[in-house]
């Protein structure tokens, strides 16, 4: 099937309690996720998106609209489309008591997993704690409690796996193990992944495609390489080779003088060339030692359409 996911006008008001008016966390949203992307959902906080996740997962009722996982409508096959999701939560709700693979059995007989299916010790091994299987999980690290978690996402082998900010506050090894499972899963098995997350940098490193939220709403969609060019603004950074006299720009042309002795003309690809940005360099009489240009982030483009005044 072409997607994965399919939201059609999704509602989430959540009710007063006398003394706070309701709140609607989902406006109307409309979002389609393609089979095998790796899929970022983004906003600030409070713009609905662990709400979409918890819906998609069968947490939370919505309000109206329509979800299809993997195909199932969640009103008529909720079990199917349950079924077909996994998700790694943000917080660490682990049971102390287990040891990972216990977690594991219990995991995947909740989900109905016959035991000749259960691949504990294959999933524990994927997520570098087949050397902890039998300990307690108290006993574990933060950072593989969260190995944990992502290896009860995947007990019941599903087509979909929701990471729900996955790299907070974890370290820089973690970290890449992490993206490099994800990458194999994603490679070998087609699994198509959701990832929300506050590192955008990791957003714009992982992601095919993205989506950003605000306030309940869809701002945008579209490719990550056509996000980054939403915005115009390109930064060419000059090292001169000795002294650096002034510069005379073209219209439009922004120029700062950096600490390192670096000199930064920010123009917009629009109406000014580097070529011209190298002409204005040498009737400055400035020798050119390197160069190189610095394009916009994704938090730059995250910050333009979600900003509020």
């Amino acid at each position: 099937m072409s997607n994965a996911i399919e939201i059609e006008g999704l509602r989430k008001t959540y009710a007063g309690d006398g003394r706070t008016p309701p709140k609607e966390a989902l406006k109307n949203l409309d979002l389609t996720i393609p089979t095998g992307s790796i899929f970022g959902l983004l906003g600030p906080n409070g713009a609905g998106k662990s709400t979409t996740i918890n819906i998609m997962a069968g947490l939370v009722r919505k309000s109206a609209g329509h979800v299809r996982i993997w195909g199932f409508d969640q009103d008529v096959n909720p079990r199917q489309s349950r079924a077909a999701i996994g998700v790694m939560p943000q917080e660490l709700n682990l049971d102390p008591f287990f040891s990972p693979a216990g977690a594991l059995e219990v995991q995947a007989g909740l989900y109905g997993v016959p035991k000749a299916d259960r691949r504990t010790m294959e999933i524990l091994d994927l997520v570098g704690l087949a050397d902890k299987a039998d300990a307690y999980a108290r006993t574990l690290s933060g950072g593989m409690r969260r190995r944990l978690l992502l290896a009860k996402a995947l007990v019941h082998h599903p087509h979909i796996l929701v990471l729900d900010e996955p790299t907070a506050g974890v370290d820089i090894e973690l970290r890449q193990m992490l993206w490099r499972n994800v990458r194999r899963l994603n490679r070998d098995r087609g699994m198509t992944i959701i990832l929300t997350t506050h590192y955008l940098e990791e957003a714009q490193e992982m992601c095919d495609e993205i989506a950003i939220i605000g306030d309940g709403e869809l701002i945008v969609r579209d490719r990550t390489a056509n996000l980054l060019n939403r915005l115009d603004g390109k930064t060419m950074v000059i090292v001169p080779d000795g002294e650096a006299g002034a510069i005379d720009p073209p219209d439009g042309v922004e120029v700062e003088h950096r600490p390192d002795g670096s000199i930064a003309l920010t123009y917009m690809r629009g109406r000014t060339g580097p070529e011209q940005l190298i002409d204005a360099v040498h009737r400055a009489g400035i020798t050119i030692r390197d160069v190189r240009t610095e394009e916009a982030s994704l938090e730059d483009v995250f910050v333009s359409l979600t900003h509020r005044d």
